[in-house]
């Protein structure tokens, strides 16, 4: 059998019991095991455990649930409700400035929670309100939070480039610096369009009233709230970015210091440590399985010749690797409206590195290029899955807001133009990426 006719069946295979409703994990286990018992037999099943559990003995993993950690935990200790007021406090005086904060802090608190869901849930939750009690339009208000919440699979210490470094042999230390200046740049563009809408039709985000602005006073108060966790959050990523510590020594000193930051704001309680701990260990049993069966489906992929396959369709594409490069950041684009980010980052991640090496393109300019891309469709209507995620918490807020999926659609929009924008920017302009590693790691 050609090993055309094995990657179509193995594919349409997968898809059909993700379809199935059952979980990714076993999917792709089920198809690992399936065609390695079909074309080798049942004694290869003994060479394939060994193989796979070597994916679970990257150290950098560890960094993962630790940070995981550490974001519950701050999370627990209302850390999300002093930045948020924080940022209202300095930021809502001028058109915009309550959603121009609000990226801001969403940028910050995605950075230290870690898990989108996590994420996505606190800032509605907390910035919302606000918001439109304020006047804000509703689709800007919606708008700004759903792409302040992505920011974290950019701005360290993120989640998702420990797991797509670790499937795809990047190191983590480059993939974050590279990752830096995108992010920021990402944050600027959202402030930017968000000001400038807000000046040209003043009633998409009014400034606060003169009587209930905040006096200099009250501004430079607010701040102690938000001061211990931006010194953990500043001294892990300058630790990390300097090379005095690895990512995954920072995750430990992060998890210790949210426990320390949290007991010295006195909120911390035997039930919250027990709720922080409960959500790490289920992370990391998904993150486990689901590593174990990627483990297994990319061995027996590779085995039967699906890396090679991949590299020979890529060296025959007309335009050569930035053509290639293309290609692939369509086909993430067009997975992410349907399938969850993680299935896309440990599916498709190392087979397309494999590829993108043999042509000689940057691995690390594509880790950012894959991971922008990522956050772009998973906010893409219409089936997006951080849209699904937003309108599952305005429905359950207490307020019983009357926003329709039309609406938050609409919502996603510019701030997707906004993404893809940055995308090509990266494309055309790979040193915004790469300036930052070779300047401090060479």
């Amino acid at each position: 059998m050609s090993i055309e006719l094995i990657t179509l069946l193995l594919f349409i295979s997968m898809f059909a019991l993700l379809a199935s409703g059952m979980p990714v994990a076993f999917s792709l286990g089920a198809v690992a095991v399936v065609f390695c018992i079909a074309f080798w037999g049942f004694d290869y099943l003994s060479v394939l455990t060994a193989s796979v559990m070597t994916t679970l003995q990257n150290t950098n993993l560890i960094a993962a649930p630790l940070f995981i950690l550490m974001g519950w935990i701050l999370n627990q200790s209302g850390i999300a409700d002093d930045l948020f007021e924080t940022m209202y406090v300095w930021m809502g005086n001028v058109r915009g400035g309550l959603a121009i904060g609000t990226v801001f802090a969403g940028a910050m608190f995605g950075a230290v929670c870690g898990d989108l869901i996590a994420g996505i849930f606190s800032i509605t939750a907390i910035a919302l309100p606000p918001l439109l009690k304020r006047g804000y339009d509703k689709r800007l208000a919606v708008g700004c939070i759903m792409g302040s919440a992505l920011l974290s699979f950019l701005i360290p210490p993120s989640i998702m480039i420990i797991i797509f470094a670790s499937v795809t042999g990047t190191s983590v230390g480059r993939l974050y610096l590279a990752c830096f200046a995108p992010g920021f740049l990402l944050a600027a563009l959202y402030m930017a369009y968000i000001g400038i809408r807000c000046y040209l039709q003043p009633d998409m985000g009014p400034a606060a009233p003169p009587e209930t602005r905040a006096n200099w006073k009250v501004r430079f108060i607010k701040l102690r709230g938000v001061a211990m966790p931006s010194i953990l959050l500043l001294s892990m990523l300058v630790g990390i970015y300097s090379g005095a510590v690895t990512p995954m020594e920072a995750s430990a000193v992060g998890a210790a210091g949210a426990f320390v930051c949290a007991a010295i704001k006195r909120r911390l309680s035997w039930k919250g440590v027990w709720q922080a701990s409960s959500l790490t260990l289920r992370f990391t049993c998904m993150l486990g399985w689901m590593l174990l069966a990627i483990g297994a489906f990319t061995a027996v992929y590779s085995g039967l010749g699906g890396a090679d396959l991949a590299r020979r369709v890529a060296g025959e594409v007309p335009g050569g690797a930035l053509a290639v490069v293309i290609g692939m950041q369509a086909i993430v684009f067009m997975l992410g409206m349907f399938v969850d980010v993680l299935p896309i980052i440990l599916i498709f991640g190392p087979i397309f590195m494999t590829v993108v090496q043999s042509l000689g393109f940057d691995p690390t300019v594509f880790g950012v290029l894959f991971m922008i891309n990522v956050q772009a469709a998973e906010m893409s209507p219409p089936y997006g899955f951080v849209l699904f995620y937003t309108k599952a918490v305005i429905a359950g807020l207490p307020e019983g807001y009357d926003i329709s999926t039309g609406q938050i659609w609409r919502a996603a929009f510019p701030f997707v133009v906004m993404q893809l924008a940055c995308l090509a920017l990266i494309l055309i302009f790979p040193r915004v990426a790469t300036f930052l590693p070779a300047l401090l790691i060479g």
